[in-house]
């Protein structure tokens, strides 16, 4: 019953990436963390300065062709000009309310914990509304550019925007990787989960977990989108508190010793297995 329906989700969550975007990620992940306070921030879009979204980077380099995942940071009330990327993106929102569609589309604000897509090409625009707007973005290639809708093309992606309501969380039983008794879930959202392909999770802990996560593919990242979480990579290191907005990476066959004492959602991307046990 678990293979058939992970294998039904598989399916069903391979239409959310074409071809045109890449679906392996060739780099090896390392052991490392960055805590939210410890972000380096810039500008998105350097020209515009503070008229722009502020953006920390939490791995790889968005200005160039590889893969990465930063912060984005938009005040109350910001709202850009209609524009295109030459490159797809997926987000998630960890603070305020946020909307990204068509100009002309009715605002459809996305609160924390929400998931959407925004295919390469297509005219859109972004808007925030919370007293702080925070979300993650997360890249397959780059540059990210801002480009004009004068450019836009159809890249045969769509966009996605999933409110935190909407999104379908299965518990541990459902699921072949995860310990039953860890009380543990998990709503897939992008991606496949055929041999190194890329995908990612999200993978809601509860209060009082305390277990780790064993990384079984070359390369794992993970972003704390709410709640917290202490971490460390082994009983022998410092324990990290990670907040919204911290990330940490495992290489392969590393384990991830984590604890929190609220609910606590993760975004995990990988191109292979991992396992959680409590």
């Amino acid at each position: 019953m678990k293979k058939t329906l992970l294998l039904g989700l598989a399916i069903a969550t391979t239409i959310y990436a074409s071809a045109q975007t890449p679906t392996t990620d060739p780099a090896k992940s390392q052991n490392e963390v960055v805590t939210a306070d410890k972000v380096e921030w810039g500008w998105l879009n350097p020209l515009r300065g503070d008229r722009s979204p502020a953006a920390g980077k939490l791995w790889g380099d968005r200005t160039k062709n590889e893969p990465a995942g930063f912060l984005v940071k938009f005040k109350k009330g910001f709202s850009s000009p209609p524009h295109i990327h030459n490159i797809t993106y997926r987000g998630v929102v960890i603070k305020g309310l946020l909307h990204n569609d068509d100009e002309n589309a009715a605002k459809q604000w996305l609160p924390a914990g929400s998931y959407w897509q925004q295919p390469a090409g297509e005219a859109h625009i972004t808007a925030a509304d919370g007293e702080e707007n925070m979300a993650f973005l997360d890249i397959q290639e780059g540059p990210y550019l801002v480009q004009p809708t004068s450019e836009a093309f159809d890249n045969g992606e769509r966009p996605i925007n999933v409110d935190k309501t909407n999104l379908v969380w299965l518990n541990a039983k459902d699921i072949e990787w995860v310990t039953e008794k860890s009380n543990v879930e998990t709503a897939f959202l992008w991606g496949s989960h055929n041999e190194n392909q890329l995908r990612a999770t999200l993978l809601k802990l509860p209060a009082g977990f305390s277990g780790s996560i064993k990384n079984l593919s070359p390369n794992f990242r993970a972003v704390v989108i709410s709640g917290g979480l202490m971490h460390q990579f082994s009983k022998k290191d410092a324990k990290n508190e990670l907040q919204p907005g911290s990330y940490f990476g495992a290489e392969e066959n590393a384990t991830s010793i984590i604890s929190t004492d609220k609910e606590t959602v993760i975004y995990i991307r990988s191109n292979g297995n991992f396992e959680v046990k409590k």
